[in-house]
């Protein structure tokens, strides 16, 4: 192995990525597997046990199943050294996040709560960090934290310290216990205690005795306890009560395990006592791969089992090594006075559009930066996709789509060079189905940024949706060559398939899209959905869990009420569809979750009344939506179908009367209006609708498991099979 060469056996060197007490770590490219990745050198020095324990800690560190470990590849032996080759992470660490600008208080407790579950895994299974802190941290730009170096420092000589093996002494002396720098062994009190600090640091902007370092440094930690700390005014008494509890002096009145840090944070978000703060804060799980998803919706109002990904063109992308090349490309743009993180900040914002006030956050952000430069191409760019996202979610307002356009065409106008404008252009075109200019825009964007693959993305989005698959299978095959790893294209190439009914194709690249990316939720979510129209029902369920333990998901949560739906199991999907419109998931405003909810409800003897209540929320809050847009079947159709469910079966009718099916040729409409037919008792029309959905590929077991039509299947002019 020969680093300084620039290979080490198969890994082709890219660059050093730093350096520490116990080597080098290079970024390289691994030529047999096609992947960046990351290795660390391990300097025969720098070993402090002996390789069979190195190779020990490799193995526990890589059976973490936990988003937030780096994924250990491979160990690897040299004459002189060994190499740890591990998952390549982009992003920034903690430590430049907090020199950049302090993060607000939701943010800070995500982080946190993030750390303690993927420290609490670690000590399930014996094993403790010894060595958290900011640089040891990244912060991916999705939100996700990642932890570095786990495992290294715990195999440490128990008589020495850390600090004086690292690059940076003071950093590490100021983030361990008290009782760690007098020589204890290590124990989990101690993350926990440097957790605390970290947390501290999270919400004042700088680490306890900040003017300090080496001994002077140490010797304050020891001498003093964190209740004597400067704590900033704007911190809330619990907060700072929680900070002390982590970071206590004695390791015996410390929190005991990070589950208790867990507990607390709960406690603290549930029984929120801050005056100064403005509202409690909700809990957050940051995702590992964030992209907006739009909505189509079975029979019932309920939202589809299969995510649908034409929405969301820049987020995923943005957490990836595409994006942050777009993200310079940005800055690079960016005309007149420079504000880099101010527009990463609007960037990061739009892309976590799903959360509650992300999108107006965003809109705020990107309004402040035209505001002081009114030439922003970048700038408008986003704020015209920030549109874009507001028109296709559950604000559909002809006036989000105007924005959106005009926004686009300025941004081109002031940069026609500037690949983003040209995909925002695309994206607006997108929305109002212009198939052939919104390829043109996206065309003109792969030609300035052939590696853009958030152009790529669209211009496959808008092919699959005109609905034409043979140019949309080329482009998916010339992506996936040219980004293999990518996870947008993985996906796409499932919903590329499912759209066409193809569930067996779309099963086997919804699988190879979990085999290289076991954290995506949505990958999790389309597979389910594709299971469930296969009947295979009990693997469904199954995946949903596994997929429920990455991330918390309205999608999610919404297969597994279908799921409970169909076998009569009416508490368990009411309990599913209940989390799936969870304030946290930011979903409270789609009027197909309230039907959900209310399909259940009027099932279950008693609540009856709570169903209807909720059809009404339902039909409150789509009927503006249906004024502006008469001509959407979709729309029309559904809100026809809350309407029988008040008893309002007249209304229903008139509804039905205003709908064209000519054209349309999904099933699932023709299905929700067969049975509407048959809730207002025309029972020759709603077989004539049902016979439709069939042939056009509707599963049979859906249309048998609705137990509205119980009195139709019985009837002997039923013969779909």
């Amino acid at each position: 192995m020969s680093p300084e060469a620039g290979v080490i056996k198969h890994y082709q060197i890219v660059s050093c990525l730093g350096q520490g007490g116990f080597g080098k770590v290079f970024e390289a490219w691994d030529s047999k597997l096609q992947r960046s990745v990351a290795i660390k050198c391990l300097s025969a020095d720098g070993l402090l046990s002996p390789a069979t324990d190195l190779l020990r800690e490799a193995r526990m560190a890589a059976s973490l199943n936990h988003p937030a470990f780096v994924k250990i590849h491979a160990l690897e032996d040299g004459d002189n050294s060994q190499a740890i080759v591990m998952e390549l992470v982009k992003g920034e660490t903690l430590k430049q996040v907090i020199a950049n600008k302090k993060p607000d208080l939701l943010q800070a407790l995500s982080i946190i709560r993030q750390l303690a579950e993927a420290m609490q895994q670690a000590h399930d299974i014996g094993l403790t960090h010894g060595d958290l802190k900011p640089s040891n941290i990244m912060l991916e730009p999705a939100g996700v934290i990642r932890i570095l170096d786990f495992g290294l420092a715990s195999k440490a000589d128990a008589q020495a310290t850390t600090s004086m093996l690292q690059q940076d002494p003071q950093g590490t002396i100021a983030y361990m216990a008290p009782e760690r720098l007098l020589g204890a062994p290590l124990a989990p009190s101690i993350d926990v205690y440097a957790l605390g600090v970290i947390f501290y640091e999270l919400l004042n902007g700088q680490r306890p005795f900040a003017d300090l370092s080496g001994l002077a440094l140490a010797a304050a930690l020891v001498q003093s306890s964190s209740d004597q700390w400067n704590y900033s005014a704007e911190l809330s008494p619990p907060l700072i009560h929680l900070i002390r509890r982590m970071t206590a002096k004695q390791a015996v009145q410390r929190l005991s395990s990070m589950a208790e840090v867990l507990k607390q944070i709960d406690e603290l978000e549930k029984h929120w006592l801050g005056a100064n703060d403005p509202a409690p804060p909700s809990r957050v799980t940051a995702p590992r791969i964030i992209f907006a998803v739009g909505r189509a919706y079975l029979h019932r109002g309920m939202k589809t089992i299969l995510s649908r990904l034409s929405i969301g063109l820049i987020c995923v992308l943005i957490a990836s090594a595409a994006g942050l090349v777009l993200i310079d490309k940005l800055l690079v743009n960016e005309t007149g006075i420079e504000q880099p993180h101010s527009l990463q900040n609007a960037m990061a914002a739009l892309m976590q559009w799903y959360r509650p006030g992300s999108l107006d956050d965003a809109v705020q952000q990107f309004s402040g930066l035209i505001q002081r430069n009114p030439n922003s191409a970048a700038a408008i760019a986003g704020l015209s996709l920030a549109y874009s996202f507001r028109y296709v979610g559950d604000e559909v307002d002809p006036a989000w789509q105007q924005k959106a356009m005009a926004g686009a065409q300025r941004a081109v106008q002031l940069d026609s060079h500037l690949a983003l404008a040209h995909i925002a252009l695309g994206r607006a075109y997108y929305a109002q189905h212009k198939w052939e200019l919104a390829l043109a825009a996206y065309d003109k964007a792969m030609i300035l940024d052939g590696q853009n693959v958030l152009a790529w993305h669209g211009k496959i989005s808008v092919l699959i949706d005109s609905q034409r698959y043979d140019e949309a299978q080329d482009l998916i095959g010339n992506g996936l060559k040219q980004f293999p790893q990518e996870q947008m294209l993985l996906l796409q190439r499932g919903l590329f398939y499912a759209a066409q009914g193809k569930y067996i194709e779309a099963e086997q690249a919804f699988q190879t899209c979990i085999k290289t990316h076991p954290d995506s939720m949505y990958a999790y979510a389309n597979l389910s959905g594709v299971l469930i129209y296969q009947g295979r029902t009990e693997e469904a369920k199954h995946l949903i869990q596994q997929g429920l333990q990455i991330r918390p998901s309205d999608y999610l949560y919404t297969n597994l009420g279908n799921i409970y739906f169909y076998e009569g199991d009416y508490l368990n999907a009411l309990a599913a569809f209940e989390a799936a419109i969870a304030p946290e998931l930011g979903n409270a405003g789609d009027y197909v979750s309230w039907a959900n909810l209310a399909d259940v409800l009027r099932l279950i003897p008693g609540r009856e009344l709570e169903a209807e209540k909720y059809y009404a929320k339902a039909f409150q809050l789509l009927e503006p939506i249906v004024l502006r847009q008469p001509d959407n079947a979709q729309l029309v159709s559904r809100l026809a179908l809350y309407s029988v469910r008040m008893g309002k079966l007249e209304q229903a009718g008139r509804l039905l009367n205003t709908l064209s099916l000519e054209g349309d040729a999904d099933p699932t409409l023709n299905f929700r209006v067969g049975l509407i037919y048959e809730l207002i008792g025309k029972r020759q029309l709603a077989l004539e609708q049902l016979a439709i959905a069939y042939s056009q590929g509707y599963p049979l077991s859906l249309i048998e498991a609705e137990p509205d039509l119980a009195s139709l299947r019985r009837d002997s002019d039923y013969r779909l099979h």
